[in-house]
C-alpha cells in the first residue's frame, strides 16, 4: 500500500470519527447538555482567581477578617459547585454512551451474520473479535472524554486567556508565546501516533486469533505436545505488541513532557516579570496573584492536549477498523448477472439491501405457494412448519423406527433441483485461473436422491455449497422446481434447503437448541423424530436429556455423536430439499446401518443431494453423479457406473478396500 500523505491521514481520521454521527445522533441532546455542564464547571474554576484578587486587594490589604471569611466561603462554594457539575456531566454521559457502544456492537454482529462465506474464509476470527470488543471500548472512551473535553478545554483556554489579557496584556502575551510551537509539535505527534496506534490494534487482533485457536485446539496441542511451540509463538506476538506499546508510551511521554515544560517556562517568565512590575508599583499584588492563579488553572487544559489527542487517535483507528467490516457488501437477494460473482449488497447498509430485495420477495411469495402445495404464507415461514415448509400431504406425522417406508413421489421432469451450465470460481482467485467448477449440468428430479461422488479436491463440497447460496455462482443458474434460486430471498431459500456439513458444528447451547436451529418452530415430537432418524437416542441418557448443555463446539461429545446431532438438525424440519455432505463418515458400521435405515424414510419425502465416499452411502441414492476435475463426468446408477466408468469403479474399490461396506 503506498504511503499516504500526513494531511490525508489526518483528514481520513476525522472522516472516520464523523461516521459515528448516526450512532451519536439519537443521544446528541444529552451529550450536548453534558458538554454545556462541563463548560460551566470549567469556567467556574476561572472565577476562583478573580475572587482571590478581591480578597488580596480588599479584605487582606484592609485587614478585614469578615471579608476574608466571606471570600473563603465563596471559594468553598465555587469548588463544591464545580465538583457537583462535573459529577452531573459523568452521570449524563454514562447511559447514552453505553447505548452507543451496545448499538455498534449489535450492528457489527448482525452484519457479520449477513456477510458471504468468502469473507469469513479470509478474515481471522480474532481480528473480528477485537473489532467488536477492544475497538468499541476505545470508541466509547473517545465519546466520554476527548469528544467533550477537547471542546471544554478549548473554551476554557480561550476564556482564560481573555481574562489574562484583560488583567495584564503584557504578561498575557508572554503566556501566549508558546502557542505556535505547541500546535506544530501536536501536529507531528498526531501523525506519528496514528501509525503506531493502528499497528497496535492490528497486533491485538492477531493475539486474539492465536488465543482463540489455542483454546479451541487444546486437544491437538496437548496430543502432539506442542504447548511449548505455541507458547513461543504467543510470546513472539506478545513481544511485538509490547514493543509497539512502548513506542506509543515514548511518544506520549515525549508530547506530555514538551506540553508540560514549555507552558511552565512561560509561567516562570511571567512570574518574574510580574514580580518586577509589582515592585515598581505598576501592578497590584492581588492582580499578580489572580494572574498566576488563572495561568495555573489553565495548566490542565493545556497539558491534557497530548492525552486527549492520543485517545482520539486510538478511537480514529478503531473506528476505521470497525467500518472496514461494516463497509463490506452483505449477501444480496437480487439476482446475479450472468458471468458475475453475484450481486453485491449495499455497502454496509441493510436498509438498501432490504429495499432491493422487495421485487424478489414478491416473486418468492408465489414460488412458496407452488412448492408448498398451492398455498402461500405471504413469503414467510408458516407457524409450526418444518424449516419453513409444511409436511407434504399424505406424509405420516411420525417417523419412528418400525414405521413402513413412505413411497417416493413420482419423479417430475421439470421439478426438483437443477444445475444448468453452472460455473464457479472463488472471488479472490487470480484473473485467468480456471474455474473450480465448470459447465455443471445436472438434474435431480423431484423426490429423487442423487449421490455425488468424486476424488478429494474435485469440488463436491463447493458444489453443494452453491445450493443454499453459501457461495455465488459465476455462471449458469440453479433452480428449485424451476425457479432460479437468485430470484428468491436467501431467508426463504434456506428455509426450503436444509444442510448437514461434513464437519459437524455445535454451539454452546442445549442439545435441543442446537437441533432446533434447523427449524425454530419444531415441537418436542419433531425433536424426538429427528433424534430417532439420526440414531441419537444417547441424548435421552444425558444428565438433562435434550436440555443438556453440550459446551463450546460440542467438544464434550464424541465425533460420531456430534455428527448425528448435526444430521438431526438437518432433518428436524422435514425439508423440501436436503443437502448432505458425507453425513455418516464418523459413524461405526453398526450405527451407520441403523442411521441409513431411518434416513431412507426421510429421503423418500424429499429431494436430496448427498456427497458420498462409501458404497453404503451411495446405495441410499436413486442415481449417482461422478464429479471429476470440477465437471460432471458420468451419471447413472451405482451398478451402471461400476461397469461403465473406470474412475468410479476405482473410487468405490478404494472405499471397499478401506473397510467400508
Amino acid at each position: 500500500m503506498p504511503e499516504t500523505h500526513a494531511t490525508d491521514r489526518q483528514l481520513s481520521g476525522v472522516r472516520s470519527l464523523l461516521r459515528l454521527w448516526p450512532y451519536v445522533r439519537p443521544v446528541r441532546r444529552r451529550l450536548a447538555t453534558a458538554a454545556f455542564v462541563a463548560v460551566i464547571a470549567s469556567c467556574l474554576s476561572l472565577v476562583i482567581p478573580l475572587v482571590l484578587k478581591w480578597i488580596v486587594d480588599g479584605p487582606v490589604a484592609g485587614r478585614d477578617t469578615r471579608g476574608v471569611l466571606l471570600g473563603a466561603l465563596m471559594l468553598l462554594g465555587l469548588g463544591v459547585a464545580e465538583a457537583l457539575l462535573f459529577g452531573l456531566r459523568r452521570w449524563l454521559v454514562a447511559r447514552p454512551l453505553s447505548w452507543v457502544e451496545a448499538s455498534m456492537r449489535a450492528d457489527l454482529y448482525r452484519h457479520l451474520q449477513r456477510l458471504p462465506v468468502a469473507f469469513h474464509d479470509r478474515w481471522p476470527s480474532g481480528q473480528l473479535l477485537s473489532r467488536g470488543t477492544t475497538d468499541l471500548m476505545m470508541v466509547r472512551m473517545f465519546l466520554a472524554f476527548p469528544l467533550t473535553f477537547l471542546l471544554v478545554n478549548g473554551v476554557t483556554i480561550v476564556v482564560g486567556f481573555v481574562i489574562l489579557l484583560v488583567q495584564q496584556w503584557t504578561l498575557g502575551l508572554v503566556l501566549l508565546a508558546p502557542a505556535i510551537p505547541l500546535v506544530i509539535i501536536c501536529k507531528i505527534f498526531e501523525t506519528r501516533y496514528s501509525k503506531v496506534a493502528r499497528l497496535s490494534q492490528d497486533q491485538v487482533g492477531d493475539i486474539t486469533t492465536v488465543v482463540e485457536e489455542s483454546v479451541l485446539g487444546i486437544r491437538i496441542i496437548k496430543g502432539f505436545g506442542r504447548h511449548r511451540s505455541q507458547a513461543l509463538a504467543f510470546r513472539e506476538l506478545s513481544g511485538r505488541l509490547r514493543s509497539t506499546e512502548l513506542v506509543k508510551a515514548r511518544l506520549l511521554a515525549g508530547i506530555w513532557a514538551v506540553i508540560t515544560t514549555i507552558p511552565e517556562l512561560a509561567i516562570g517568565a511571567a512570574l518574574v516579570l510580574g514580580t518586577v512590575q509589582v515592585a515598581d508599583g505598576h501592578l497590584s499584588a492581588g492582580t499578580l496573584v489572580a494572574f498566576l492563579s488563572t495561568a495555573l488553572a489553565l495548566r490542565w487544559p493545556v497539558e491534557s492536549i497530548g492525552f486527549l489527542l492520543a485517545i482520539s487517535q486510538d478511537a480514529s483507528t478503531a473506528t476505521q477498523r470497525y467500518f472496514e467490516v461494516i463497509d463490506v457488501a452483505e449477501e444480496s437477494d437480487a439476482a446475479a448477472p450472468a458471468g458475475s460473482a453475484g450481486s453485491a449488497g449495499s455497502a454496509g447498509s441493510a436498509g438498501s439491501a432490504g429495499s432491493a430485495a422487495v421485487p424478489a420477495l414478491v416473486g418468492a411469495t408465489a414460488f412458496a405457494g407452488m412448492v408448498d402445495g398451492g398455498t402461500t404464507d405471504g413469503g414467510t415461514a408458516g407457524a409450526g412448519t418444518a424449516a419453513g415448509s409444511p409436511a407434504r400431504a399424505g406424509t405420516p406425522d411420525a417417523d419412528t423406527a418400525g414405521t413402513a417406508p413412505v413411497p417416493a413421489p413420482a419423479p417430475s421432469p421439470t421439478g426438483g433441483l437443477r444445475f444448468e451450465g453452472v460455473e464457479f470460481r472463488y472471488p479472490d482467485a487470480a484473473p485467468g485461473t480456471p474455474p473450480v467448477l465448470g459447465g455443471i449440468d445436472l438434474h435431480i428430479r423431484s423426490g429423487e436422491t442423487l449421490a455425488l461422488v468424486g476424488a478429494t479436491g474435485s469440488g463436491k463440497t463447493t458444489l453443494t455449497g452453491l445450493v443454499p447460496r453459501l457461495h455465488e455462482i459465476t455462471g449458469g443458474r440453479i433452480t428449485l422446481d424451476g425457479h432460479d434460486i437468485t430470484a428468491m430471498p436467501r431467508e426463504r431459500l434456506r428455509e426450503l434447503v436444509s444442510v448437514a456439513f461434513e464437519e459437524p458444528t455445535l454451539f454452546s447451547a442445549s442439545v435441543g437448541e442446537n437441533i432446533r436451529m434447523g427449524d425454530a418452530g419444531a415441537d418436542d415430537d419433531a425433536l424426538r423424530r429427528a433424534l430417532a432418524t439420526a440414531q441419537a437416542d444417547f441424548v435421552h441418557q444425558l444428565p438433562h436429556g435434550p436440555d443438556t448443555q453440550v459446551g463450546e463446539q460440542g467438544l464434550s461429545l464424541s465425533g460420531g455423536q456430534r455428527q448425528r446431532l448435526a444430521l438431526a438438525r438437518a432433518v428436524v424440519g422435514r425439508p423440501r430439499f436436503l443437502v448432505l455432505d458425507d453425513p455418516l463418515s464418523a459413524l461405526d458400521v453398526h450405527t451407520e446401518a441403523l442411521v441409513e435405515a431411518a434416513l431412507r424414510r426421510v429421503l423418500a419425502e424429499t429431494t436430496a443431494l448427498v456427497i458420498a465416499h462409501r458404497p453404503s452411502t451411495v446405495l441410499l441414492a436413486d442415481r449417482v453423479a461422478l464429479l471429476s476435475d470440477g465437471r460432471i463426468a458420468a451419471v447413472g446408477t451405482h451398478h451402471e457406473l461400476l461397469q461403465s466408468n473406470a474412475e468410479y469403479a476405482w473410487l468405490m474399490s478404494g472405499a471397499e478396500g478401506d473397510g467400508t461396506r
